[in-house]
């Protein structure tokens, strides 16, 4: 079936969609028409029946499957409740199909997912979440609708699509008078395929303070809550984090129309953290940081649409492919390293690690087996950016020597398995820095030289303070061809300075030229280069 609907009405009725989404958080009850079929045509008051006050989110999509995500409330009340999914290739929901879902419990905080399966490729997809009452089943939610698109087959289509990071950090929050987290709105605007959040999806270790003075004397003013207040350490308070990100309405609008790939950082547990590690920190009562990373998984897997490996349901490194012309890889930095150290070593060893063994065997395996023209690695940090961790110990990979050290290992490992294996069309997505930034890598310009060149493209914050630029590491021969930070902008401004980027991504469907451009608050575009495809 193929919707025969404008692009132009979509976007419309996706418009007042969201505001339906936004509505429903203030306890405004504004009917549909198109609700499920098996809803009541008479629903009781609101107090006694779910609501989805946080909207819903797709992700992890291919091209015949996608997560479907959303929270059921019930007003402060303790209520399991059933996840329905209603899903067509229309928007009238015409030929709809209807799936039941997860359950919403206590144990998940009452989020819940379904996994929609045999789904027609290069497709639009429009949904409408809705919860009934497992205590009284008579009882349903208002619907809440959203829309993905599924990955297309063969070549020939174009493919478009955006990624950033670094959500809520240094104490900049939603703030109305400003008109919230715009940047989302923005990449909404747009359109894109998809998504690629690259981690630090949110701040638990930044509180955000109902004030914030500025230079000038204006004041930020964010929506504080209580879980917001302190830097997170319980289950309740990780699980506040992202609930705050969801009061946002760009956010939630973003969310119903745009899927997502997810990844994580540092700052979903907290800054700079490594396995192991044992804080000296006078904020934390809990000094264990393996603790502490426990819940924020556990709350990170709750509160983002991902879909769970049979055989490791917290592993996060993951591929997908997106039709013949791409196929994107999605790594996780942060669960598998060594402790943050000068990073000097000289052999590979767990102190090393980086991605660690196992990933690495996957993402070389991966990569050999792939057949799509072009391979996108998401990359939570950038590869030659010196990011420290105190005087005399390294955050990252780089180092600031010339022959590769310590982590540096594992990248040269893997850079020359590329070579030795004609691996081509490589591409680097990354954010992590605060800034935007383009990043060509030349083995003539190396120090380490066996390897194929290629690109990394770093994109954000997406409503964060700016920070940068970062110095280059020499090892693998970055070049910068592009960047937004300079040594003479003041650093960690709110977003409404405007020095908030993301980037985006379009693959010719003819000629499957990938090009890269990366784009301002405001979605203006800043920076494009044009990347034509190795045969």
């Amino acid at each position: 079936m193929k919707p025969n609907i404008s692009p132009k009405l979509k976007r419309r009725q996706f418009l007042l969609q969201a505001a339906m989404s936004s509505s429903s958080i203030l306890g405004i009850n504004i009917c549909s028409k198109s609700g499920l079929a098996q809803t009541p045509a008479l629903i009781t008051s609101d107090k006694n029946r779910p609501s989805i006050p946080y909207g819903v989110a797709s992700g992890d999509i291919n091209s015949n499957s996608a997560v479907i995500w959303s929270r059921s409330d019930s007003y402060g009340r303790l209520r399991n409740s059933q996840m329905i999914i209603e899903y067509a290739t229309n928007e009238n929901f015409r030929n709809s199909r209807r799936i039941i879902g997860q359950v919403a419990s206590e144990n998940t905080d009452f989020t819940a997912r379904t996994y929609l399966n045999n789904l027609p490729p290069g497709q639009d997809i429009f949904y409408k979440v809705t919860f009934q009452d497992l205590a009284d089943t008579n009882v349903y939610s208002a619907p809440v609708m959203g829309h993905l698109k599924t990955a297309p087959q063969g070549k020939g289509k174009d493919i478009f699509f955006a990624w950033s990071g670094d959500t809520a950090g240094q104490g900049w929050g939603i703030n109305p008078e400003w008109g919230g987290m715009k940047i989302y709105e923005s990449i909404r605007k747009l359109n894109p395929d998809f998504f690629i959040h690259s981690g630090d999806y949110i701040y638990a270790d930044n509180p955000i303070k109902s004030e914030v003075i500025l230079d000038d004397g204006r004041i930020w003013k964010n929506i504080t809550t209580e879980e917001k207040s302190k830097v997170a350490e319980t289950l309740k308070e990780f699980r506040g984090n992202y609930i705050y990100n969801l009061l946002d309405e760009n956010v939630r609008r973003f969310n119903a129309q745009v899927p997502q790939l997810v990844q994580w950082d540092d700052h979903e547990v907290r800054n700079n953290w490594y396995p192991g590690q044992i804080l000296d920190d006078d904020r934390y009562k809990i000094k264990d940081v393996d603790l502490l990373a426990s819940r924020a998984k556990q709350a990170f897997l709750e509160y983002t649409p991902i879909r769970f490996d049979s055989k490791d349901p917290k592993r996060i490194y993951r591929n997908f492919n997106y039709g013949e012309s791409l196929e994107i890889f999605m790594l996780d930095e942060r669960s598998y390293r060594g402790k943050n150290s000068p990073n000097n070593q000289t052999v590979l060893s767990a102190e090393t690690a980086f991605l660690g063994n196992s990933q690495l065997r996957w993402l070389k395996s991966q990569l050999k087996k792939s057949k799509a023209t072009w391979k996108i690695i998401a990359s939570d940090m950038p590869i030659g950016l010196i990011i420290r961790d105190g005087e005399t110990n390294f955050e990252n990979a780089a180092n600031g020597d010339e022959k590769p050290l310590g982590r540096e290992l594992e990248f040269a490992e893997l850079f020359r398995f590329i070579k030795q294996n004609n691996i081509k069309n490589v591409v680097w997505l990354t954010a992590d820095v605060h800034y935007a930034a383009a990043h060509y890598y030349d083995p003539n310009k190396a120090q380490f030289t066996d390897f194929k060149p290629f690109w990394e493209f770093v994109a954000g914050p997406l409503n964060a303070g700016n920070f940068g630029p970062a110095l280059l590491d020499n090892t693998f021969g970055p070049e910068v061809r592009f960047k937004t930070a300079s040594i003479d902008i003041k650093l960690n401004q709110p977003p409404s300075s405007g020095l908030q980027f993301f980037g985006t991504v379009k693959i010719d469907g003819k000629t499957e030229v990938l090009t890269v451009s990366l784009h301002n608050l405001e979605g203006n575009k800043i920076y494009s280069v044009d990347l034509q495809p190795e045969v």
